[in-house]
């Protein structure tokens, strides 16, 4: 699987107004990664904005390596495929280069309306407080229609993201296909070393999302990755915004990135740092990564806990 390292995200972009610019804005910089999901509820707003990128001749469909995820209410085997229909079809495509598992816990399935693109609801993303999760699907019967996909040539690769070591342990014992990826939130407050370490020794790629720390999603009383002092004087020293810093740190660990920005100028600061920086502006020394290392607190932005109650222990201990 050959994959860019920056993938443009696209969570909190709502709204064609807001969608059509922000894509047209990356794929002229040089974006070759697109990061989507049916729960970010715009997926039909970036396939009309892909397709006029396409008509233009701005970058062709081969050319762009477009991710999406299953949502939690269709993880049973015989919903994974209408669910991954749904997102071609909003999307404008034929196939996807990556189809992950969103979350690894499954809710309670809402139906699915071919009549329209998107969502009439927000309710494919509604775990009522954990009321709607399902713990009669195993992942293991997820990931074998996942692998189904494969098979019939609608995704060329898969895989997980939120899964901690020990799911990820557990569903690589009995399957066909191993992930591709585990994408998961990884930034200077939570690096997680151990699961880095861990995919790698199993050929398992890591993703960072929110390799920032979420400074659009971050509740006020929550500590700031981009104000931190550390990271602040690391990136004056070095002539770079301390977004820049977290997203080669990330790249150095060897983490490809989802950078999630509207806004033209922020989103060619973020490709710089992929497609092509002086070495010394790139690679932090040794004793740079060792002081960021020690930046680790094990926080997190995005928690189950918070939306799914004592459900949410499926997930993170």
């Amino acid at each position: 699987m050959t994959m860019p390292m920056i993938g443009l995200g696209t969570m909190s972009l709502n709204g064609p107004d807001i969608v059509g610019p922000a894509i047209q804005s990356a794929i002229s910089l040089g974006y070759k990664r697109i990061d989507c999901a049916p729960v970010y509820f715009n997926e039909e707003h970036i396939g009309d904005a892909l397709q006029n990128e396409f008509n233009k001749g701005s970058i062709k469909r081969e050319g762009l390596f477009l991710t999406s995820k299953l949502a939690s209410p269709f993880h049973k085997r015989e919903h994974v495929e209408p669910a991954l229909r749904k997102t071609l079809s909003d999307l404008r495509v034929d196939y996807l280069d990556l189809f992950l598992i969103h979350w690894p816990v499954a809710f309670h399935p809402v139906p699915i309306d071919f009549s329209m693109r998107g969502w009439a609801d927000e309710s494919a993303d509604d775990s009522d407080g954990g009321k709607n999760i399902d713990p009669s699907v195993t992942v293991k019967e997820t990931w074998t229609a996942m692998e189904d996909l494969v098979e019939k040539g609608l995704v060329r690769n898969i895989g997980v993201s939120n899964f901690p070591v020990a799911l990820l342990h557990e569903l690589m014992a009995g399957g066909k296909i191993k992930p591709a990826v585990n994408q998961v939130e990884i930034h200077p407050y939570l690096q997680q070393q151990k699961l880095i370490d861990y995919c790698k020794a199993r050929g398992v790629h890591v993703q960072a999302y929110s390799p920032m720390g979420t400074s659009g999603y971050k509740e006020p009383d929550e500590p700031s990755v981009l104000n931190d002092p550390v990271l602040s004087e690391i990136a004056k020293k070095r002539g770079i915004s301390v977004a820049q810093l977290c997203l080669a740190w990330s790249m150095q660990r060897g983490c490809s990135v989802v950078a999630k920005s509207a806004s033209p100028k922020r989103q060619e600061e973020n490709i710089m740092v992929e497609k092509g920086w002086p070495d010394q502006q790139s690679q932090l020394s040794g004793e740079e990564m060792k002081r960021i290392a020690e930046l680790d607190r094990g926080y997190r932005f995005f928690r189950p806990e918070d939306w799914w109650g004592s459900m949410a222990m499926a997930v993170f201990d």
